[in-house]
């Protein structure tokens, strides 16, 4: 498949160049955490799916937050969860793992898919099928020279770095090429546990500082 005929990522997270991953102990933690990102800036955040209720709180919080921000739903293992999220409204969706099964469904109900590896086989093997990006998961084994090593044998491969980083790392990984970061706790850090939402949007801040492209960039 040639990189024009795949699906692409929603126009706002592939400008943002940022994924927020939020992974909380409940759905109904997500509202004020969402509102206080889009507040601060953030245009992609990636609700996971082992957070208990999510795909049943995801019309609502589309409603509320959808025209600020995209809402990708991530920790996806099953084709009919990433069916039902696509039904939904999900902007895009997000797997751990790259499994056949997964891109057939993502590609049946026209969504894109980030399915999730490690080796170049694995990443490659998702590329190949179709995915709008693969995820680098943790990338934080490899670090920002392994995109070099990838796009050697595989040029043009969309790769989006996922587990591990922090600011400074995503600064490295987007400077070495990387098409968006994908980070959770640096940024979250105590909000979804009663932690200050002020301090959460400073540090939201401080990422969409660096990952958000210049004009003309």
């Amino acid at each position: 498949m040639t990189t024009t005929d795949r699906p692409v990522l929603p126009e706002r997270t592939a400008a943002a160049r940022l994924i927020v991953v939020i992974r909380g102990e409940r759905a109904d933690q997500y509202a004020p955490v969402l509102e206080t990102l889009a507040d601060a800036g953030i245009r992609s955040v990636e609700l996971t799916l082992s957070t208990p209720g999510t795909l049943d709180v995801l019309p609502s919080l589309l409603e509320r937050v959808g025209d600020r921000l995209d809402i990708g739903i991530g920790t996806v293992t099953d084709p009919a969860d990433l069916r039902t999220a696509a039904e939904r409204g999900a902007h895009y969706i997000v797997t751990p793992i790259t499994r056949t099964d997964l891109l057939e469904a993502a590609a049946e109900v026209g969504i894109a898919l980030v399915p999730g590896g490690l080796t170049p086989s694995e990443l490659h093997a998702g590329w190949a099928a179709g995915a709008a990006a693969v995820k680098v998961f943790p990338a934080s084994v490899v670090g920002p020279g392994y995109i070099k090593d990838l796009r050697g044998p595989f040029p043009g491969i969309r790769v989006i770095p996922s587990g591990g980083v922090d600011l400074q790392a995503a600064a490295a990984w987007l400077q070495a090429g990387a098409d968006a970061v994908s980070v959770g706790g640096p940024l979250l850090g105590d909000a979804l546990k009663g932690g200050s939402l002020e301090d959460l949007a400073e540090r939201a801040a401080k990422f969409v500082g660096v990952t958000t492209r210049e004009a003309g960039a």
